[in-house]
């Protein structure tokens, strides 16, 4: 499913460069469960934006479903995206402007679902993390906690083909976590 090999992420300081991630050369294969660990600053957030697709300024070799994410352009990198990847930010990125169901419906709009299949995704999503009651505030109506639930029930919403997460769980109660 994802093939890297010497990928690598640089930025330049002055006359120096600095390496955020160095030689990166792994292999994940359908259906695992990978976790990514390390000190803060090592460089996890960047790789898990790298595998999404969400930052094309790397080297190296990249392929996911077997495309060579390397030599695709921005525009074919978004669209392998949007089909195939759900992503749970550290830090939500809920639309402050929408409410909570605008938010879960907006991923399957660019994917073209109809109308009526949204709705049905979005409440049935909507009931399976315990947050109908939800569906009408906004994010700033949310506590740090139900913003995540909605982050993640985004995520999956659209049944993506990968599911990254960057600390899913940092603001979840124990009892939803």
């Amino acid at each position: 499913m994802i093939r890297m090999r010497n990928l690598e992420k640089a930025v330049e300081a002055g006359p120096n460069k600095f390496f955020l991630l160095r030689r990166i050369t792994l292999e994940i294969n359908r259906g695992e469960f990978v976790t990514i660990m390390g000190p803060s600053g090592a460089g996890k957030s960047t790789l898990l934006s790298i595998i999404g697709m969400l930052d094309g300024a790397w080297s190296g070799e990249y392929y996911f479903l077997e495309q060579p994410v390397h030599k695709l352009s921005v525009k074919q990198r978004n669209e392998l995206h949007k089909a195939n990847i759900g992503f749970v930010f550290q830090s939500y990125h809920l639309i402050d402007n929408l409410t909570v169901f605008e938010n879960l419906e907006i991923p399957l709009s660019y994917k073209n679902v109809p109308r009526k299949e949204r709705v049905s995704l979005v409440c049935d999503s909507l009931d399976r993390f315990q947050i109908v009651g939800k569906k009408d505030l906004f994010p700033s109506q949310l506590s740090g906690g139900q913003q995540q639930l909605v982050g993640v029930a985004r995520a999956v919403i659209q049944n993506p083909k990968l599911i990254l997460a960057d600390e899913p769980t940092g603001n979840l109660h124990s009892a939803q976590g």
